[in-house]
């Protein structure tokens, strides 16, 4: 069982040890941060969010309350009744258990329950089918596929822009 509570610069110990490894850090990031990531790096990123009105970051605990997953809530729009999720990642050890799909889970709800939005999105590469899979099971549907936009070294990936709505 997870749980959901504000991302602390406690975290940032653990972030830095679940993106070492250079492809999962830009699958993760999308190199919205330099490779290697550093400790100046996420405090600068908490910092950003801790002073944005339209984002929160989030650490996903599990039952002994230790870190087990990140995600990032950007882009509220209260207009649009929609927000935008990202950063997404998992302790190495907690992939592939359903803790993705669990944290992933309670953001939705906490998105559309406590922000009371009704459309959240997100984006996921298409060479990460794990991901994009959990998402899928989370409820998101595949909204675009921007063929070949992103470059990672010698390769050309493509994105799906993701979407979940709340018909309640």
């Amino acid at each position: 069982m997870l749980r959901l509570r504000p991302y602390k610069l406690n975290d940032i110990k653990y972030i830095l040890e679940w993106a070492r490894e250079e492809r999962v850090f830009t699958l993760w990031c999308a190199n919205k941060f330099s490779y290697p990531l550093t400790e100046k790096q996420l405090m600068d990123y908490k910092d950003t969010y801790d002073n944005d009105e339209h984002g929160w970051s989030f650490t996903a605990i599990d039952e002994s309350g230790r870190p087990a997953g990140h995600l990032l809530m950007r882009k509220a729009d209260y207009d649009k009744q929609s927000i935008h999720f990202g950063f997404i990642i998992m302790e190495p050890g907690s992939r592939g258990k359903g803790y993705g799909k669990e944290m992933v889970g309670l953001a939705v709800k906490y998105a559309f329950e406590i922000l009371k939005v009704k459309k959240a999105t997100l984006g996921v590469f298409s060479n990460n089918p794990a991901a994009h899979n959990c998402y899928k099971s989370v409820g998101f549907t595949d909204r675009v596929l921007h063929e070949d936009c992103f470059t990672y070294k010698d390769e050309k990936w493509s994105l799906y822009d993701m979407q979940i709505e709340n018909r309640s």
